[in-house]
């Protein structure tokens, strides 16, 4: 397994207040974590290509967002986040020989946190304040058949995977009250079980959970009952430091981005308590 990761610039950090992060990261601690997060994952057994951030964008850190990636290669992305806009170019140097297949232009918009594959087939996306309509038809154009299926998500929701994180097939953590109704129906009518995230801690990124191979999850810190609806639910989880890190509201699918498409990883003896 493959997986990108980004690693904050230590010129990036003064541009926190501009790109809305909560407070001001400890640039020290913040590349400790991130560097911890990297050791992590190699401890189990993923390949970790590090690169470096943009020197003016502390958001460049959450890498899954700029681009796509198909079953044929990466798309390039538009970001609705302004500020954020020149992450694809930057990033296309940096997919260790993965190839672009095509990218997405004005007046589209799409960032790759409100879009997750159902199966290999289906592509599903929210329709938010970041992926705008333009996006989702350009969607379409690129990605040749696959069925896009958008659902529009609340405006106070930054992207789609705020609110959910599928962990296999027929298994996703939800935070159920602001996920679409009709997207709710369709995980149900394919039989995917919701584990759901308690209101006290959606705003502490429960639902931000990734899924590095079937039913085995790495998580932010916190979030103890979910965490624990999850292993009852048969999910080995892992947890990482990210007091820095998610100041800028981005949890682990966000900090990573896979260069290739099927990841299989072993937590055995890597897991965090």
């Amino acid at each position: 397994m493959r997986i990108l990761l980004r690693a904050p610039h230590a010129d990036a950090t003064s541009s926190w207040e501009s790109l809305g992060w909560r407070s001001a990261p400890d640039p020290v601690e913040l590349a400790r974590e991130h560097e911890a997060l990297c050791e992590l994952l190699e401890a189990a057994g993923a390949d970790v290509v590090r690169a470096d951030g943009d020197a003016d964008n502390l958001d460049s850190i959450y890498v899954f967002d700029p681009a796509l990636r198909t079953p044929d290669g990466v798309l390039l992305l538009s970001p609705g986040k302004p500020a954020r806009r020149c992450e694809p170019d930057t990033l296309a140097a940096q997919l260790d020989g993965t190839p672009v297949t095509g990218r997405l232009e004005e007046p589209a918009h799409a960032e790759g946190g409100d879009m997750f594959w159902l199966d290999e087939h289906t592509l599903v996306v929210g329709r938010s304040e970041r992926t705008n309509d333009a996006g989702v038809d350009a969607l379409r154009n690129a990605l040749s058949g696959v069925d896009v299926l958008a659902f529009d998500i609340p405006n106070d929701v930054f992207h789609l995977l705020c609110l959910i994180s599928p962990l296999a097939d027929d298994l996703a953590v939800v935070y159920k009250p602001l996920l679409p109704t009709r997207l709710v129906e369709l995980l149900e009518e394919r039989g995917v079980e919701l584990v759901e995230v308690p209101d006290e801690e959606f705003e502490t990124m429960g639902p931000n959970v990734l899924a590095l191979a079937p039913r085995i999850g790495l998580a932010v810190e916190g979030n103890p009952e979910t965490r624990r609806r999850l292993e009852r639910a048969g999910v080995e989880m892992a947890v990482y430091r990210g007091r820095e890190l998610s100041k800028g509201d981005g949890g682990p699918t966000c900090l990573t981005f896979p260069l290739e498409r099927h990841p299989t990883v072993d937590f055995g003896a890597a897991r965090s308590s």
